[in-house]
């Protein structure tokens, strides 16, 4: 009796898996700084294509194998920082954060629907996700209260990751469709 493969470890999809953390930790380290503690950075927009392309499980799979690349030093978090020290600090909890992030816009962009809304619906989720790891983590480290949180480690984002979610809708919804047969084919 042969065993069905789960499609979460097909070598295509541990492919696509690899691909896709390669690719967040090549567009992470760009980073602009901002006059807080938090820089601007693309590693969201590497997220959302990641989720909105690989689905739920696979795009947190690739975004924690993205974090232990990180933290074991290599040079893949904001302004080329790596280290377990990067985790602990002020924006430690918006890199952790992009695993749910990815998850929930994976789930959502796993929804049989022909409504292109799930993707972008999906990935403004998984950014408020992001923003609760994040900015809980960056008043735990920095003493500060929420509303100063927020007004340097949200509200100057707003507009950046409304752009980011509109590019990557527009890239993940006509890609969607055809990686999802690629990766169930067989072969």
């Amino acid at each position: 009796m042969e065993r069905k493969k789960s499609e979460l470890f097909t070598v295509k999809s541990m492919v696509f898996i690899a691909i896709f953390a390669a690719l967040i930790c090549v567009a992470a380290p760009f980073s602009v700084p901002m006059p807080g503690l938090v820089p601007i950075s693309l590693a969201t927009f590497a997220v959302y294509l990641a989720g909105g392309l690989l689905g739920g499980k696979r795009a947190a799979i690739a975004v924690v194998l993205y974090v232990i690349i990180g933290a074991v030093g290599l040079p893949v978090f904001s302004g080329f920082s790596g280290g377990f020290a990067k985790l602990l600090g002020v924006t430690g909890g918006y890199i952790i954060g992009y695993i749910p992030c990815a998850l929930i816009t994976g789930i959502f962009a796993d929804i049989p629907s022909k409504a292109h809304w799930t993707v972008p619906v999906g990935m403004v989720l998984g950014t408020i996700a992001c923003y609760l790891f994040g900015t809980a983590w960056f008043m735990i480290a920095t003493g500060s209260e929420l509303v100063p949180a927020l007004m340097s480690c949200v509200i100057p984002f707003l507009i950046g990751d409304a752009v980011k979610i509109v590019c990557a809708s527009a890239v993940t919804m006509p890609l969607k469709n055809a990686l999802n047969q690629y990766l169930k084919a067989s072969g």
